[in-house]
């Protein structure tokens, strides 16, 4: 059986213009001092990574490599590049906030400069000896989730082929380099579920770079067998999101959250261990499917403070490592094979 690695953090949501958080070195520095022993890097933060000279120079992520403290990197995230591959119209001036300010304003070009964004991190990736890059598909449908009015027919085929042709470029690339794209199922993106991950990898002709990033965080949201999804899909899980949730649905609102802050919707993220996932059921499955890289704590919470949920979630990870086992326990008892006896025990002779 596999042997899950970490604890590791995801720095994205620790970043700041102040140390310890403020350079590769310092943030390093303060998460080995909680226990960390990977770092999960945002593709797009300069404070970290200058992701075309690591696209361009193997020297360079060595000595990027260096600068972590002893602590490994699992993964560069993209999730905002991969955001800006397709983008329906109506989300367009919202996330023109993660684009370069060249392309604002422009939606060909602004994909034009995601799909050139996703293909440097993938370089980057292979020059750091990394295997997995962590993404998000984008979305051309999402708007229409629910179905009214209607949805002509042929519409949500057109959307995941079109979704499928623009991803094709990238993980092509992805594939000659032998590096998955690990696509983080998360609502207001195409895939979000297991049938439309499904779709996709259908549309992309079961693409060998398709692969998924599971957090169960999203999927409690949405009501889903979140440990089950491990067993339906455990082949194509190469990264691994340890993020909590809740879900308190009220006389007054359930999943959708009626426009709610997230401190008053019914389905909100939280600290590890103040929500309601059963990890250690989920850690189990993973380690039963073969899931052997790391556990990565994605910190979101609007109740408990960023520094406290990342010291609580270097413990909280740890205590939920196993070590696989050796030999069976019954193994003192099996014997060796022998033909003979068997027969004289099913009274075969």
């Amino acid at each position: 059986m596999s042997q899950i690695k970490g604890p590791a953090i995801f720095l994205s949501q620790f970043l700041g213009d102040e140390a310890p958080f403020n350079t590769l070195e310092n943030i390093t520095a303060w998460a080995k001092s909680l226990g960390y022993l990977g770092v999960q890097i945002p593709a797009w933060d300069k404070r970290l990574i200058d992701i075309e000279k690591a696209a361009e120079s193997k020297d360079y992520c060595d000595e990027l490599k260096a600068r972590c403290n002893g602590l490994e990197i699992t993964e560069l995230v993209t999730h905002l590049y991969g955001q800006l591959v397709a983008v329906h119209p109506a989300a367009s001036v919202l996330f023109d906030a993660f684009a370069d300010s060249a392309v604002k304003g422009n939606d060909k070009a602004r994909t034009e400069w995601a799909v050139a964004r996703m293909k440097k991190s993938i370089e980057a990736s292979r020059n750091l000896e990394l295997s997995v890059v962590a993404t998000m598909s984008g979305a051309l449908l999402w708007h229409y989730i629910y179905p009214w009015p209607p949805r002509p027919q042929g519409l949500v085929d057109l959307a995941f082929n079109e979704l499928a042709a623009r991803w094709k470029p990238i993980l092509d690339l992805a594939a000659e380099y032998g590096i998955y794209l690990a696509y983080e199922v998360h609502p207001a993106d195409d895939v979000h579920d297991g049938v439309t991950f499904e779709r996709f990898l259908s549309a992309t002709g079961n693409h060998q770079s398709v692969s998924i990033l599971y957090d169960p965080s999203h999927l409690l949201l949405q009501c889903i067998d979140y440990a089950g999804y491990i067993d339906c899909y455990g082949s194509y899980i190469k990264a691994f999101h340890v993020k909590d949730a809740e879900l308190n649905p009220t006389a007054r609102s359930g999943v959708y959250g009626g426009f709610q802050d997230w401190k008053d919707r019914p389905g909100r993220f939280r600290s590890l261990g103040d929500g309601q996932t059963d990890f250690k059921k989920i850690f189990t499955k993973l380690i039963e499917v073969g899931y052997c890289s790391w556990a990565v704590l994605e910190w979101e919470c609007c109740i408990k403070d960023a520094v406290q949920g990342a010291r609580e979630g270097a413990a909280f990870i740890k205590s939920l490592l196993m070590d696989t086992p050796a030999k069976a326990f019954d193994d003192f008892a099996a014997g060796e094979s022998n033909l003979e006896l068997n027969r004289k025990i099913l009274g075969l002779d």
